[in-house]
């Protein structure tokens, strides 16, 4: 069997919309790749040379100030798409923040391929569409919502794209319960919302006495009403 007929995301990655003879043909310009966390797959301002499908695991995509400090841009999760089709350079790096496996395609390589298949290229451009519509919520997220909002709808969205994926830490318990494996640290967090460490670890503690999560660790945490967190989301 081809790794395409064994990827467990192959119902919802862009090369759903290929039958069986074109998966085939996809399959010969693209390898497996483990990445462990922490491993980079794509650096920042690079030419673009590589695209890939997430199978399983978390990455980020981040960018860096000319004094260094990074911002978290973007996370992906299985079945996702990254990189950049169709030439320039790379706008952001993209790191594992947990041990990762994606299909790797030789950009030059894919982009001839999505141009001989028009339903690849339907779905890119789906794929684009809905990661604008992303970008524009994280827009309002960071500009215009509370401290306790922002990390309410942090929350909500990482449920929301992990629920039901191979390859993430998350369980069903009750039908409004989870509980989540945490692929960032309190400081990447932070990093993501545009807020300190201590703004995050008091709206942790304070979602913890209202009653909405539980905190086993410093990595886990269990929601506990999954509709209040979604009220809380603003």
């Amino acid at each position: 069997m081809s790794n395409c007929d064994l990827c467990v995301v192959r119902n919802r990655a862009i090369c759903a919309s290929l039958d069986a003879k074109e998966l085939s043909a996809l399959n010969t310009v693209g390898r497996t790749r483990n990445v462990v966390a922490g491993e980079s797959l794509i650096w920042e301002g690079e030419d673009s040379v590589l695209v890939a499908n997430v199978i399983e695991g978390v990455l980020k995509l981040s960018t860096n100030t000319e004094d260094g400090r990074e911002q978290i841009v973007g996370v992906v999760y299985p079945s996702d798409f990254i990189g950049r089709p169709f030439g320039g350079t790379t706008g952001h790096g993209v790191t594992a923040l947990t041990d990762a496996k994606v299909c790797v395609f030789s950009r030059r390589d894919f982009d001839a391929f999505a141009r001989e298949h028009p339903a690849l290229e339907h779905k890119l451009l789906e794929r684009t569409l809905g990661e604008l519509d992303r970008t524009r919520r994280w827009m309002l997220l960071l500009g215009r919502k509370s401290a306790g909002e922002k990390m309410a709808s942090f929350l909500v969205e990482m449920v929301e794209r992990m629920d039901n994926t191979a390859g993430c830490a998350i369980r069903f318990e009750q039908p409004n319960r989870r509980h989540v494996t945490l692929p960032f640290s309190r400081q990447q967090i932070a990093d993501v919302l545009g807020l300190t460490i201590e703004t995050v670890s008091r709206q942790f503690t304070r979602l913890k006495n209202e009653g909405i999560v539980d905190l086993p660790s410093r990595r886990e945490v269990v929601i506990l009403d999954l509709d209040a967190l979604v009220a809380e989301a603003g």
